[in-house]
């Protein structure tokens, strides 16, 4: 198996050097790892492509390259320059940090395997939870060991299929717990946290110009039962389907019923 492997936080991120390892186990001995990255972090780009400027690429070893651009600029890279022909599966993570309920909507890394899946490429977006239980600990994407083999596994046995032409692809979120306390993998939908993702708070600087500082809210509130951040925080990995289509299809009757009144 060849695999193609990105991240939204950069070449030099701890998440992937994980990510390297689970393709690796994964390709076995006779399969191929290669890895294009972004240069620097790229967390909360989302889908973003550099369509308005060139981006440069770097080589820093055999099969290991980094792109001056989005996650998603660096699938396009390695599908249509660096790899001679189509990977097998692409992997992105493994995120530091959760991309669970409306983070999904931000995320760098699920942009990766958004263009990977606009490509007819199967593909899976791979991210750590953060908490109590695990930020301190010395490797906090213990949970990402432990599961993210038969987490993808259970993608790759699921499949990739098509619908209304979006291919799937699957979001894995690992709990916020050590890799001993992972409780197990669930299939769930996509989370709500209710109360914004992000905000921004305002600063004067001495020359009197305002700036804005974004961050997020806390992330140990769970979502509803049967959804991914509640899940994660029960300590189980999740999975959740998605595709690129936004139609909300079970609201075009009622759309259609509006026009016609």
């Amino acid at each position: 198996m060849r695999i193609l492997i990105t991240n939204d936080d950069g070449i030099l991120a701890p998440g992937l050097a994980v990510m390297e390892d689970l393709a690796t186990a994964l390709a076995g001995p006779d399969g191929q790892v290669w890895t294009v990255a972004p240069q620097t972090e790229q967390s909360g780009v989302g889908h973003c492509i550099s369509y308005t400027k060139p981006v440069l690429m770097h080589q820093y070893g055999p099969r290991r390259f980094a792109v001056e651009g989005s996650p998603a600029d660096c699938v396009l890279a390695g599908v249509n320059h660096i790899l001679d022909g189509a990977p097998d599966l692409v992997l992105s993570g493994v995120n530091k940090g959760n991309n669970a309920a409306e983070n999904t909507l931000y995320s760098g890394t699920i942009g990766a395997v958004m263009e990977a899946a606009l490509a007819g490429l199967p593909a899976i977006a791979l991210s750590q939870f953060y908490g109590p239980s695990n930020a301190n600990l010395d490797d906090p994407f213990e949970a990402a060991r432990a599961s993210g083999i038969a987490a993808i596994n259970a993608c790759l046995a699921a499949g990739f299929p098509k619908a209304h032409d979006y291919k799937l692809f699957y979001n894995i979120n690992f709990p916020p717990v050590a890799g001993a306390d992972v409780a197990g993998i669930q299939a769930v939908a996509q989370g709500y946290r209710r109360d914004g993702a992000f905000t921004v708070t305002p600063t004067d600087a001495p020359n009197g110009r305002t700036f804005l500082f974004v961050h997020g809210r806390p992330q140990q509130t769970p979502t509803a039962p049967g959804t991914d951040a509640h899940a994660n925080l029960g300590g189980f990995t999740s999975i959740t389907p998605m595709r690129c289509d936004l139609t909300a299809r079970g609201d075009m009757d009622r759309l259609a019923d509006a026009l016609q009144s």
